[in-house]
């Protein structure tokens, strides 16, 4: 009994440190956005918050709020063209 409990705590532990380090690299949805569109030219100066916009999307054409410490931003993504980008306030 004791044998098996080890072996499950030994794998599960394993796991853990084994997928741990992929999450912590994995980027948040502000920090992307806020890449893209500081390619394009706009400030994002600390990104906090990406809100998905599901009523404005469409299919390819994914709509978000991007909340930065200098400004909020509306942003629409497009697979393979730039970013529309306007400022909300």
């Amino acid at each position: 009994m004791a044998r098996s409990l080890f072996t499950v705590l030994a794998i599960t532990s394993s796991w853990c440190c084994a997928i741990l380090p992929v999450l912590a690299q994995q980027e948040k949805p502000a920090e992307i956005i806020a890449a893209q569109i500081r390619m394009q030219g706009f400030r994002c100066d600390d990104p906090a918050q990406a809100e998905h916009d599901r009523k404005l999307s469409k299919p390819n054409e994914q709509m978000w709020v991007l909340r930065c410490a200098n400004a909020t931003y509306r942003v629409r993504l497009i697979p393979d063209l730039a970013a529309h980008v306007e400022r909300l306030d």
